[in-house]
């Protein structure tokens, strides 16, 4: 029986079928990398126009759901870098139709790609950007060259100067989590791709070069080091807890100075993790299980809520308050220059004065709650803003209520140079970084309480507290009588 000869393929028919495969694996890729990225954006947006985020773009690209990190976070940084025009164009151009409604973020980013990504028109038309015809791409396209002659500029390179996004560029701060890993061996493997440097402020903090990416290190993905900056990671160093002690962190979402608690304590001891927004508390859990950390509750409710003579929090003996802020000592950390509220002619809501009186109402009322506590004797208030009103008028407000409580300022970091305002008793011992020199605006202030072993919550004065120590050593004396009586008697 003659065998039936098989044709060889021609090599340039195996070449296209090697590509076409390639080009469907790029287009099922980038579908999936586009709406990956339209979630994410969604959130940011959304966060943006309610001044109320449920994280920054780091902390919302960076979360466990998302799977491409790196090409996520790129592909909304530039998007929003180019929103306004993408808006513009879109408006322009009116090609959307009844299937784009509610996707507004995913039609942002397929139009930045469509008009600035370096991708061909013959590979956004696939599935890939979402079955975008050559037709509206034709018309996107024609909608910017005609926004370059209205607006009277040359190139998109011009356009994108009139909107004065500026370029920021600072220092990469890694906290390493010594419940994982010591700082020497944290330096010794960092140094394989990056300068390192210890930072001259707190000991587990390491400076590398601006622009360091390590988003895909194996360091930071199994929780040996945290991305987390100088000021921030000064909080729970000014706080100081103390292994064995009961430690509230009172708004702890999403976790990195709670995390830093537990490693202060050396896993020791316990720490309570107190938060309200659910979303919030999954990326808290989240940062908690990265840590490794074995000593943390998570508390679902408001820190307001809690009652100071509860046992679960009776015996607390330090609090960390980092509460709901503006947020204006961080913007450029957060890249909040590339959100819509920042841009030219949008008024940023960081000084709105109905906005800022209404959380300093809320942070003199927690403050007022953390200092009632019966057994604490350290509390750090920490804002990251730069607003007199969040931070100073905040700590005035509550100093009578300190006093009678047997608090007192103390000055966290003796060392730092930068300290409060004037205008309130005290200022010298209050903690502010600058967002300019420090590239970060954080505030700080240590109450510590003068005798812990005292009840404090029935005193009213320094005599009250010298009455209620010679009251303590008549009853050991008498105490102590009585025993040695018993004592005679029985000999």
């Amino acid at each position: 029986m003659a065998r039936r000869k098989h044709r060889a393929t021609p090599p340039s028919a195996a070449a296209d079928k090697s590509d076409n495969r390639r080009h469907l694996s790029m287009e099922r890729s980038a579908y999936f990398a586009r709406r990956e990225a339209a979630k994410v954006l969604k959130l940011v947006l959304q966060g943006d126009a309610k001044r109320q985020s449920v994280g920054s773009i780091k902390t919302l690209v960076y979360g466990p759901s998302v799977r491409n990190k790196k090409g996520t976070f790129a592909l909304i940084c530039q998007t929003l870098k180019y929103l306004l025009i993408i808006q513009d164009v879109l408006k322009a151009a009116d090609v959307l139709n009844s299937k784009w409604k509610k996707q507004d973020e995913l039609v942002y980013i397929v139009t930045y790609d469509i008009l600035f990504g370096q991708v061909t028109c013959e590979f956004i038309s696939g599935r890939g950007c979402g079955e975008v015809s050559h037709a509206s791409q034709e018309a996107l396209q024609a909608a910017l060259a005609r926004l370059l002659v209205k607006k009277k500029v040359k190139s998109v390179e011009e356009l994108i100067a009139l909107y004065d996004i500026p370029d920021i560029s600072n220092p990469r701060y890694v906290r390493v989590n010594t419940l994982k890993m010591d700082v020497e061996t944290a330096v010794l493997e960092l140094q394989k791709q990056f300068k390192v440097q210890k930072d001259d402020l707190v000991p587990d903090l390491l400076v590398l070069p601006p622009g360091s990416d390590l988003h895909d290190h194996h360091l930071i993905k199994n929780g040996n080091v945290f991305m987390q900056g100088k000021a921030s990671s000064m909080v729970a160093a000014a706080l100081a807890p103390k292994p064995e002690w009961e430690v509230l962190d009172a708004c702890s979402a999403p976790g990195n100075k709670t995390v830093h608690i537990a490693a202060l304590m050396r896993g020791k001891g316990k720490v309570i993790a107190c938060e309200l927004n659910e979303q919030r508390v999954k990326r808290l859990k989240e940062t908690i299980r990265l840590s490794g950390a074995s000593n943390i509750k998570v508390v679902h409710g408001d820190f307001l809520d809690l009652n100071p003579e509860d046992l679960p929090y009776s015996k607390v003996r330090a609090i960390l308050l980092d509460p709901s802020c503006s947020g204006s000592g961080t913007a450029s950390v957060r890249l909040d220059h590339l959100l819509p509220s920042s841009a030219p002619g949008q008024a940023a809501d960081f000084t709105s004065t109905e906005r800022l009186n209404k959380l300093a109402a809320f942070q003199r009322k927690a403050l007022a709650h953390a200092l009632s506590f019966p057994d604490v004797e350290r509390v750090v208030y920490s804002t990251c803003s730069v607003n007199q009103v969040e931070n100073e008028d905040v700590v005035k407000s509550v100093l009578p209520l300190a006093a009678s409580n047997g608090f007192q300022l103390e000055t966290p970091f003796p060392e730092w140079h930068r300290r409060g305002l004037p205008v309130v008793e005290g200022a010298e011992c209050l903690l502010r970084t600058d967002p300019k020199e420090d590239k970060e605006g954080f505030f700080i202030a240590l109450f510590v309480r003068r005798s812990s072993g005292i009840d404090q919550r029935n005193l009213t004065s320094p005599t009250d507290t010298l009455t209620e120590l010679r009251r303590r050593r008549e009853v050991m004396w008498e105490l102590i009588s009585i025993c040695l009586k018993c004592l005679h008697m029985r000999i």
